[in-house]
């Protein structure tokens, strides 16, 4: 893996995890199982180093059996990962963070258990400061990566797999192992089967609004349940909860949220999509699209604020993002050639859109109206 990263360059992340140790005293690195969070770490401090602690390791959870004694002296930045599995270390984490002068930072890696999120906010406030690592980007690949991307998702395992077949295979055992371990792990008492009903039947919603009484009834299960699994798959990165813009316009708009998978290798693994031809040929694949590019984009972009925007007459937005004081909306539209839309227009004027655009799967930019264009996703995400 080590290998397969340097060959990758992440220094978008390396930068922002350089930038966040300068103004932050405990520095939270979070995202799902296998994205990359340790390989990122260890290019800050070396697996052998004191000051690394890997919380899966036995012998590093011996080293913590006085966590006092173990942290107190080390100078310098130490690497706590999975310190989910420790969260009574969090309150001496604060204590360390106070002294003055301030010998040491530390940079925790987690696996956005609910728990840990929580726990961390409330313990550590005004300390601490979050990255969130979701896998490769497309940004980081090159456009040229861009149809292997699309089916494989950003986990770096699945992506650089050597064939389809071993990487479908890889996604498929990472859907299996997540369920009947880590989430165990991570406190949870649902069934493991529970949860995989649940996962695929979100993954046949994909891209559509948030429907609690209908994914109850199919579940057969209350709809307190579904939402409390819904929140429980948002909380460890599986699953975006998009949230719906809404201002007094004096039109009915949609105000539940859009839903989807966030890995789009996932979402195919868990929709029985093998190949891209399979791809190419699934009723799903429009909606596989729009969700893959709203992930990239929101990953390049990392707005201020992300919503999407929909009115119960058919106008809809699939991004309207605050970035720096100015409205972006962006339409993701698997098409050879987009077009202005009567939809489009209604949002620029209704939403007040500083700019509008139209992000699809090809490579030439071009106008569509006035602060309205037609964009390639590789140059919406500066992918080179």
């Amino acid at each position: 893996m080590d290998r397969i990263w340097r060959m990758i360059a992440r220094k978008t992340e390396e930068g922002w995890i350089r930038a966040a140790l300068k103004r932050s005293r405990v520095v939270a690195l979070l995202g799902a199982r296998q994205s990359g969070k340790t390989t990122l770490a260890r290019t800050f401090v070396p697996p052998g180093s004191l000051n690394y602690f890997d919380l899966e390791d036995r012998a590093s959870l011996a080293r913590l059996d006085e966590p006092d004694l173990a942290l107190r002296p080390l100078r310098g930045l130490v690497v706590i990962d999975e310190v989910q599995r420790r969260p009574d270390i969090f309150p001496l984490l604060r204590v360390l963070a106070d002294r003055k002068p301030l010998p040491a930072r530390f940079l925790i890696l987690g696996s956005a258990a609910p728990e840990l999120l929580r726990q961390s906010s409330e313990t550590l406030a005004g300390r601490l400061e979050t990255i969130p690592l979701e896998g490769f980007r497309l940004g980081d690949l090159g456009m040229s990566a861009q149809t292997r991307h699309w089916l494989r998702g950003g986990f770096p395992l699945s992506y650089t797999a050597r064939t389809e077949a071993d990487s479908l295979v890889w996604r498929r055992q990472f859907l299996n192992t997540f369920l009947e371990r880590d989430m165990p792990q991570l406190g949870t008492t649902i069934p493991a089967a529970a949860l995989q009903r649940f996962w695929n039947m979100i993954a046949h919603y994909h891209g559509q609004i948030w429907n609690a009484a209908e994914l109850a009834r199919a579940l057969a299960v209350n709809e307190s349940t579904v939402r409390r699994y819904l929140d429980l798959m948002t909380g460890v990165f599986m699953i975006r909860q998009l949230q719906p813009w809404f201002e007094n316009l004096g039109k009915r708009q949609v105000k539940a949220p859009k839903i989807y998978v966030r890995d789009s290798g996932l979402l195919h693994a868990l929709l029985g999509i093998t190949s891209q031809r399979d791809l190419e040929h699934h009723p799903k694949v429009g909606a596989s699209w729009e969700g893959y590019a709203v992930e990239e984009i929101l990953k390049a972009a990392r707005p201020d604020e992300a919503y999407f925007w929909a009115t119960h007459n058919g106008a809809e937005l699939d991004l309207l993002l605050f970035c720096r004081g100015r409205r972006i909306g962006v339409e993701c539209k698997r098409t050879d050639a987009p077009t202005l839309t009567r939809s489009m227009r209604i949002a620029m004027e209704d939403l007040k859109l500083d700019e509008l655009r139209v992000v699809y799967p090809g490579d030439k930019r071009y106008p569509l109206g006035k602060n309205i264009e037609a964009v390639p996703l590789a140059e919406a995400v500066d992918a080179g």
